[in-house]
């Protein structure tokens, strides 16, 4: 199968799920036969670059132009004028000026399309911007595909309360589950804490509220003297919190790690005791994944399409709480029998549920699915997805 996807960001040139996601798929189904090129954008760059990269050929271009944080590639529409080469088109995320523009490509050249959803609201941009994007240009996208990939059946009913009427297929995102386990290497810092070490992976970002997490281990120091807090990432925000951390007096129990290689994060996750992270809004996060595989458990906002998971190997908080964050932090670091039998049961859910090279096939298959439809009409695409059992998303495991 001849794949052309389209996506904003890839790894390892940005950090993230999404990015890592769409580099890691391309990769393992180029290992699989198949034939896997992604255009994606490049801020450093004047001119077109074309490049392999573990097996997918990466055709990286400058931006066009930029509107609060949404960039259009250069010549997109010039590219997709190439799509007869490929089989099908994959976009990735509503959010991207460029999904929007593909989608309306392949919608008038009745092109098969598939578009991943990796969160319904930007972390980047305004919220209210998100928010207009989604039920506008967004829901527009979804509906222009032949299917729509989610990561879980909350994301799927929200598409379809927004109106978004395309085929759906519900497919788990998964780690390498032999990767982030327990057993290997433990980051050095983290590990050499003399006390409960709490971990923030992601962005420094509004959108992940770092500063909520920051604001509640105040208190926690107060129950839990020598409990330390690692920052691991970086963003905007950075400045403004190692600033709070000298007026807090904080220094010698809060660390910026800054932007640790993804290589290593298993290593951080082993090292902490408990993972933390009080995001606004998120799709369906590998991080807390990856946390949980580790057996290391996690405290999170309580967001509808992650609750189920967390409420069972953590908590959950309601976003913004920092009086609770606080609690339900306290209340595990000065547990630690509590906080290996979550990370146990951490460990019995993702190597059940969410293993990486399922999300791989499924996807794949319904690629396939879409691909090998010939010269079809638009109405006859429809429905094509739904006519195979589609990966359903069980977090109630016990």
């Amino acid at each position: 199968m001849r794949i052309l996807r389209v996506a904003q960001d890839i790894f390892p040139e940005t950090v993230g799920g999404a990015p890592y996601h769409i580099h890691a798929l391309s990769r393992d189904q180029a290992a699989n036969g198949h034939d896997v090129t992604v255009l994606t954008v490049a801020d450093e760059l004047d001119e077109r670059e074309i490049v392999e990269r573990e097996g997918y050929t990466l055709v990286r271009q400058p931006p066009k132009l930029e509107l609060l944080g949404n960039q259009l590639f250069t010549d997109t529409i010039g590219y997709l004028r190439g799509t007869d080469d490929y089989d099908i088109v994959h976009a990735h995320s509503h959010l991207f000026f460029s999904s929007n523009v593909t989608a309306g490509y392949c919608r008038y050249t009745d092109t098969p399309l598939a578009v991943t959803c990796h969160g319904l609201n930007s972390q980047r941009g305004p919220f209210w911007f998100s928010r207009a994007h989604l039920r506008t240009l967004g829901k527009w996208t979804y509906d222009s595909a032949d299917v729509t990939f989610c990561y879980t059946d909350v994301e799927q009913s929200r598409l379809r309360e927004l109106g978004v009427d395309a085929d759906i297929a519900v497919v788990n995102n998964g780690i390498d589950t032999e990767r982030f386990s327990p057993t290997g290497p433990q980051h050095d810092e983290i590990e050499a804490a003399d006390g409960p070490a709490v971990v923030f992976v992601g962005r420094l970002v509004d959108g992940k509220r770092p500063q909520d997490a920051l604001a509640a281990f105040n208190t926690v120091r107060e129950r839990c003297p020598d409990a330390k807090l690692f920052f691991c990432g970086d963003g905007p925000l950075r400045e403004r919190l190692e600033s709070t951390v000298a007026e807090e007096g904080l220094s010698d129990a809060v660390r910026f790690l800054g932007r640790v290689p993804y290589s290593e994060m298993p290593t951080v996750f082993r090292a902490a005791d408990l993972f933390v992270l009080p995001s606004r809004t998120e799709g369906f996060p590998r991080t807390v994944l990856e946390s949980l595989a580790c057996e290391t458990p996690v405290v999170s906002s309580n967001l509808e399409q992650t609750a189920k998971i967390v409420d069972q190997t953590g908590k959950t908080v309601e976003v913004g709480d920092v009086a609770g964050l606080a609690d339900a932090i306290s209340s595990l670091v000065t547990d630690r029998q509590r906080l290996a039998d979550l990370g146990d049961h951490g460990r019995d859910i993702v190597t059940t549920r969410y293993d990486w090279q399922d999300t791989v096939r499924e996807t794949t298959r319904v690629l396939g699915q879409i691909a090998d439809i010939s010269d079809p009409t638009p109405k006859e695409r429809k429905g094509r997805a739904s006519s195979l059992p589609l990966a359903q998303d069980e977090l109630d495991v016990k």
